[in-house]
This record gives C-alpha cells, sequence and structure tokens, in this order.
C-alpha cells in the first residue's frame, strides 16, 4: 500500500493525513498490524511518529550516493565522463528531485553534455531539505523558457497542495484573463496546450500522467511551493484573483451540507482559497460556519472526526499561522470583526487542546488572547470558557496557587451571572484543583453541586471546551469515592461517566472516563479489568489521535503486563507512555505515572532505580504543589528502603508520613493501604535477623 500525496503541507498540520479515516487506519496499522504497509513521502508522517523506530520503520531514500546519482543523470540523457558524473551527483548532494530536473535540463538546454552542469551546480546551497539545490536549477529553466505560457502553467500549479483536475484548470483560465498570470494560455489551441504540458514533463517539472486521471496535472511539492511563492509574492493581484475564482469553484463543488469527509472536503478548500484571496468574512460566514460546522453543531469536528483538518483551515485566518493573532486586513469589507476573531480563536484553542493535549500552548496563547475579546463584547460564557481553557493549561503545567487564582476567577465569574452553565464550568475548575491539592473532602461538595445542577434539568450539557465538563466532575467524584472507602458508589460514578460520554459522542470526556476507571481498577489491583480499559484506551485514542490519552492508556497496559509477570514488555510499555505524555507538554500526572514506574521497576528487581524515580517523583509533586500522590509515594518509598536494607529510622519515618498524610487528607482507602503495608514491615521485621530480605505488598 502506497500514500504519496494525502498529507497536509508545511504548516499548523505538517505531515498528518488528511482524512480521518485514514489517519486511523494507520495509526491502528501502526499500533497493532504486523503486516506491510509501504508509504512513500517528502516529510515525515507526524500521525505515526509515536512509532517511530518501532513498528514504524523509515529509511531514507532522496540522497542517493555518487554511483546512482551518475546512473540517473545517464537515464535522463546526460553525456559525459564517469568522473563528472558522479561530482556532478556530489554537487547536488545527491537530491533525487534536483539531480532529475539538471539531467532534464542538460538535456534540453545543452543536448545532455555534462560539462555545461556549472552554470547551475555554481551557486548551489545547501540546505536540502528546503530543496535548495533543485530551486537553482528551477532557475535556471525560468530563464531559458522565458515569461510564457510553461511559466505560468508552472505558477498555476502552485496554487494547489494536490494533483489538480481539469475543471479546476478550466476556472482560472476562463475569461477575462487574470492579469499577470494567464495571459499568455487563454488563446492556445488543445494541440499547443498538450506541447507545453509535455514539454514540461519531459523537463520533469510535471509529473508523468496518471492514466486513471486523464488531463489532471501534478508536480512535485518542492516545484508547487516554488513556484506558487513567486506567484503570491511577486504577482500579488494574480495571486488574489486566482484564489477568489478557486473559492468560488470549490465551494460550488461541494453538495450544500455534505456528509462525509470526502464530501467536506472542496469547503475546506474553499475556506483556505478564501482567505489567501482575502475574502475573510464571507469564507467565515458563508462556508465555515453555515456548511462546514452547521452553526452551533461543530457538525465536522464532532460527527466528522475532522479536528486536524479544522485547523489547516482555521490557521488561514491567522497572521501567518501564529495563534492567537487573527488577520487584521482583508479586501474592503472583509476584515474580521472582534465578533470573528474572537469566534475563530475559541475554536483553534478547542482543537489545539483536543489534538495536541492539555498542556499544548498554543491552545494557552488563543485563550488568553480571547479574554479581553470577551470583555470587549460582553460575553460571560465564552470568557468562562477562554477562563477555563486557561486554567486546563495552568492545572496540567503549573503550580497549583497559581491554578487555583484562575479557578477562583472562574467563579466569581459564574456568581456575577448567576448562571447554571457557568456554575458547573466553576464548580469543576475548584474541585479538580482542590483534589489535586490534596482536598479530597473540600472538593466534593463542589463536584456534587455540579451534577446536581445538570440532573436538575436546568441546564444542558454544552460541548464549549475538549471535555464535557460534567464528565470531568463525575470522573473526580468517582476519584472522591475510593478515597472515602465507598467503592461500590465509585464503580457506578465511573460507569455514569462513561455513558454519558458515549451518549453525547464526547470521545474525548470518553478517552477521560476511560483513563480514570483504569486506574482505579489499578487502585484495586484488578489487573484484568486495567488491561481492558487500557486496550479500549489505547484503540480510541489511536483512532482520534489524543496523544495525551495515549500516553495514559500505555502506562496502564504496561503496569498491567508488569504486575501479571511480563515486566520486561511492560514497563516499555510504561517508558513510552511517559515519554508520550512529556511530550504533550503535560506534568499533572507525571508524578503517579513516575510511581507506576516504580512499582513495575521494583517488581523486575530493579529496587535500587525505583527509589531514584519515586524520589523524582516526589521532587516535582512538591514543585507542583501536587499532593493528591504524596501518600501513595511515602508508602512506596517505605517499601522500596526496606527491601533495600537501609537505616530503620529512614523506612519508619516513610510510612508514617504515608499514614499521617493520608489521615490528614482523610483518604480512608490510602490510609488503610499504608497502615497495613506499615504493620506488614513490622511483622516481618520481629521476625527477621538481619535488615534486608523484606516482601512488602504495593
Amino acid at each position: 500500500m502506497v500514500w504519496s500525496r494525502s498529507k497536509n503541507p508545511p504548516g499548523p498540520q505538517e505531515g498528518r493525513l488528511r482524512d480521518p479515516a485514514l489517519q486511523a487506519l494507520l495509526r491502528e496499522l501502526a499500533a497493532f498490524n504486523r503486516g506491510l504497509c509501504v508509504i512513500t513521502t517528502r516529510m515525515p508522517v507526524a500521525d505515526i511518529a509515536d512509532h517511530e523506530r518501532a513498528s514504524a520503520l523509515s529509511r531514507e531514500l532522496e540522497h542517493l550516493s555518487s554511483d546512482a546519482g551518475a546512473k540517473l543523470l545517464q537515464a535522463l540523457g546526460v553525456k559525459g565522463g564517469e568522473a563528472d558524473l558522479r561530482a556532478a551527483s556530489d554537487e547536488f548532494g545527491g537530491h533525487s528531485l534536483a539531480l532529475t530536473l539538471l539531467g532534464s535540463y542538460l538535456t534540453d538546454a545543452f543536448k545532455g553534455d555534462i560539462r555545461f552542469r556549472k552554470e547551475v551546480s555554481d551557486r548551489l546551497a545547501h540546505d536540502i531539505r528546503q530543496g535548495v539545490h533543485a530551486q537553482k536549477v528551477m532557475e535556471s529553466y525560468q530563464k531559458w523558457f522565458g515569461e510564457g505560457p510553461e511559466l505560468a502553467v508552472l505558477r498555476m500549479l502552485g496554487l494547489f497542495d494536490r494533483p489538480v483536475d481539469e475543471k479546476a484548470i478550466a476556472t482560472l483560465l476562463e475569461l477575462p484573463a487574470i492579469p499577470g498570470l494567464t495571459e499568455s494560455l487563454i488563446d492556445l489551441s488543445k494541440i499547443e496546450w498538450r506541447t507545453i504540458i509535455a514539454r514540461l514533463r519531459r523537463a520533469r517539472l510535471l509529473a508523468a500522467e496518471d492514466p486513471h486521471n486523464p488531463g489532471q496535472l501534478d508536480a512535485h511539492p518542492l516545484v508547487r511551493e516554488y513556484f506558487g511563492e513567486q506567484l503570491r509574492s511577486q504577482r500579488t493581484e494574480a495571486w488574489k484573483e486566482s484564489n477568489r475564482r478557486l473559492y468560488n469553484y470549490y465551494r460550488a463543488l461541494a453538495p450544500e451540507l455534505p456528509e462525509t469527509f470526502r464530501n467536506m472536503e472542496p469547503l475546506f478548500l474553499a475556506v483556505i482559497y478564501g482567505c489567501n484571496a482575502g475574502l475573510f468574512r464571507e469564507a467565515l460566514h458563508k462556508v465555515y460556519i453555515p456548511r462546514i460546522q452547521r452553526g452551533n453543531s461543530s457538525f465536522a469536528a464532532n460527527s466528522l472526526g475532522a479536528r486536524g483538518a479544522l485547523l489547516s483551515v482555521l490557521a488561514h485566518f491567522f497572521e501567518q499561522g501564529r495563534w492567537g493573532s487573527p488577520v487584521e486586513t482583508g479586501v474592503e469589507g472583509q476584515n474580521l470583526t472582534a465578533e470573528d476573531q474572537l469566534f475563530i480563536i475559541m475554536e483553534a484553542g478547542s482543537y489545539l487542546t483536543a489534538t495536541r493535549g492539555l498542556g499544548a500552548p498554543e491552545a494557552r496563547i488563543c485563550y488568553e488572547r480571547a479574554e479581553p475579546l470577551c470583555r470587549l463584547l460582553n460575553r460571560p460564557l465564552h470568557l468562562s470558557v477562554a477562563l477555563t481553557g486557561q486554567w486546563r493549561y495552568s492545572l496540567h503545567t503549573d503550580k497549583l496557587t497559581e491554578t487555583m487564582q484562575i479557578a477562583e476567577r472562574i467563579h466569581s465569574l459564574a456568581q456575577e451571572q448567576n448562571d447554571a452553565p457557568l456554575m458547573i464550568e466553576a464548580c469543576r475548575a475548584l474541585a479538580v484543583t482542590l483534589y489535586h491539592s490534596g482536598h479530597f473532602e473540600t472538593a466534593q461538595p463542589y463536584l456534587m453541586r455540579a451534577v446536581q445542577i445538570w440532573r436538575s434539568g436546568s441546564v444542558q450539557c454544552h460541548m464549549e471546551g475538549p471535555q464535557t465538563p460534567l464528565i470531568v466532575c463525575l470522573c473526580y467524584r468517582a476519584g472522591s469515592e475510593w478515597h472515602f472507602g465507598e467503592i461500590a458508589s465509585y464503580q457506578a460514578t465511573i460507569a455514569e461517566a462513561i455513558s454519558l460520554a458515549k451518549q453525547l459522542n464526547d470521545m474525548n470526556a470518553l478517552a477521560m472516563g476511560l483513563s480514570w476507571a483504569a486506574g482505579l481498577a489499578a487502585n484495586e489491583s484488578n489487573l484484568a479489568e486495567v488491561d481492558r480499559l487500557a486496550s479500549d484506551l489505547i484503540e480510541l485514542s489511536t483512532r482520534h489521535n489524543f496523544v495525551f490519552w495515549l500516553a495514559s492508556g500505555l502506562l496502564h497496559r504496561g503496569w498491567a503486563r508488569s504486575f501479571s509477570g511480563d515486566t520486561t514488555q511492560g514497563i516499555a510499555w510504561i517508558e513510552q507512555g511517559i515519554k508520550d505524555y512529556r511530550t504533550s507538554g503535560a506534568v499533572l500526572g507525571l508524578p503517579v505515572f513516575l510511581g507506576r514506574k516504580a512499582e513495575a521497576l521494583h517488581l523486575a528487581k530493579h529496587t535500587s532505580e525505583a527509589l531514584e524515580i519515586i524520589d523524582e517523583a516526589k521532587v516535582l509533586a512538591e514543585r507542583l504543589e501536587h499532593r493528591d500522590y504524596c501518600a501513595p509515594m511515602h508508602c512506596l518509598r517505605g517499601v522500596f528502603l526496606a527491601t533495600l536494607g537501609a537505616d530503620e529510622s529512614q523506612i519508619e519515618a516513610a510510612f508514617c508520613e504515608a499514614i499521617r498524610t493520608a489521615n490528614e487528607q482523610k483518604s480512608v482507602s490510602l490510609g488503610k493501604r499504608a497502615e497495613k503495608t506499615y504493620a506488614e514491615y513490622r511483622r516481618q521485621k520481629a521476625k527477621a535477623e538481619g535488615g534486608r530480605g523484606f516482601r512488602l505488598p504495593l
């Protein structure tokens, strides 16, 4: 199986597959399939980066050896001595496209004489990734062709990031001619057109004709980028008019309300071309809002799962893709209003959080930029969402004292507005912050109030963020109930959270529910349940590209496998989960993740390393003021010290601190566990003759 032109070009979604179905298929192949899938690509495939050097192996094919480069030139009709041919290959860094273009250029312009390569190679630079070698050859071709139909065709192709059909080309060739672009192409006969296309194909500036798509034109991405940038930067009016025509073409091509990603894609292109033409308001209000997102239903995101594609589209409403900086100038009457800016910033913030993780700095930038707009426009609901976005980022990356300040601002806003949806948001923010501060009992009333407001029927659950607030509250309520020793209650509550997430089709919240359920099952040492939930979480996160939750799934699977006896593979899963979690930018769960790794290392009889890991977790938790995992850390530290035969005072201090912390936090479950482990230590100590040989429960 081969994919070569299915990915997004350079930009916010660079290297990601466009179609969510293809994304899911490729990620699942990388995660679970043992067969073979071959992908040809210029840029790495971002969707399977997590599997690099594991199931996804990459082979660099672009840079040819001297001998291979010489043979390529000979195959293209270049003549000369072996030494000259090899030298030419080296001068172009073995860059296959550059050598292909060079060979065609020498054949066309100099009868294939290798000695004339100096016309091009003397001016070469060395930046292979940006295709500078190939650009120099294209510059030579440009001079050789002169201003005329060949360059006009290449510049037209620079408007596209994929193969282009005859109808799209015909749209650009309609009368009147586009000044600075199509004047030389308007009156061509079919024979003259085919002659120009054949000349460009012979020069390898156009791809060979696809027998399955006759009439379709395509070029190497570097060729498209080179001539497209010329059109954009040097012929601005031609660029805008071309994009305006393509905007109208693609918005008419799609069904009015597409039901599939394939049928929706022309509308994504229409918005991009509309923005390139400066038609920002029209693209937003005539295509993006009514036809792509179906008003407030977020159809493309929630029903088609096209959040990555939406980010690629939204990036064109921002200055050079800088999140948080909406474009300020369009054609006359097309500037974005403050309301428009707020809308696209909030859209971007939500999808950046969902796809890049809860610690994504780009999302924080969006939500910070949104706050003054919310106040300017007097939008309290949007202000609550913007503050919640800031709170979420702070929760996963900052000290909890800073996070609590934002939570209190959200609560004050909810009280001022006397608004039920805002109060659910506020209760969620306060409760979650208190929970991670170790104040489980104080958090509980806020969690219960959020659930009571929801169950009263006075508010409908809304999808203003990457997770439904009520489901978050249910997950944390289940956690609190576990701490209070209410096992049956927590099981019912987490089951309700998962069921509601499915009912609301909130896949991000469903991932959170599965992660919490797996963590609580691990607390109960239910290995089979942890493994089952981890598998469900991995599958869901793989399908929807939830990097943050995928890391949690990998960790829980590794923990369950370690406790089932396969510590080698289990530790590998845990380490991968921690690596991916760090990549997401979040640190909130790291102390717990490190604690799980320490447990697995201890089981593998690497207790010294386990002690180092738990000490690392302790330092991190103290720095971030996260106290919800303090008691287990102290208890594990006592187990590890006892196993290593450490000083008795250190062991006693660790166990006593675990018990004291659990009692202070009123965690019945953690207190019982610490007391049981401490009692077992004292029992074994009384029978032991030496200071080693303890086998304590984890």
